[in-house]
């Protein structure tokens, strides 16, 4: 069975940083592909970042040139890291990943969510 960890979350003062990471917890599974998505009290989950196969990223508008999403494949592990935050950005942090494992030859996919983690922006 494979999880993916999330952690780093917490309580940060409005302008300040915070880095999530999103880890798979076998080394024999490989992260093609991530999201980071949020969601807040009473709203929609939604779409924050992403990181391709190629390693091409998208943002939502609302967090470009803030928010950077990247992965150490060495690591097998993704971040989030998140600079310059506001109220507006609190919420519940959520990595999916798109795990790949390879067994005599053959490749597959797997999608996986993470448990999540709280991100409070407040002075």
């Amino acid at each position: 069975q494979v999880q993916l960890v999330e952690s780093g979350g917490g309580l940060v003062q409005p302008g300040g940083s915070l880095r999530l990471s999103c880890a798979a917890s076998r080394s024999d599974f490989s992260i093609n592909a991530m999201g980071w998505y949020r969601q807040a009290p009473g709203k929609e989950r939604e779409l924050v970042a992403s990181i391709s196969k190629g390693d091409s990223t998208n943002y939502a508008d609302s967090v470009k040139g803030r928010f950077t999403i990247s992965r150490d494949n060495a690591k097998n592990t993704g971040y989030l890291q998140m600079n310059s935050l506001k109220p507006e950005d609190t919420a519940v942090y959520y990595c999916n990943a798109l795990l790949g494992y390879s067994d005599y030859g053959l490749t597959y996919e797997y999608d996986y969510w993470g448990q999540g983690t709280q991100v409070t922006v407040s002075s």
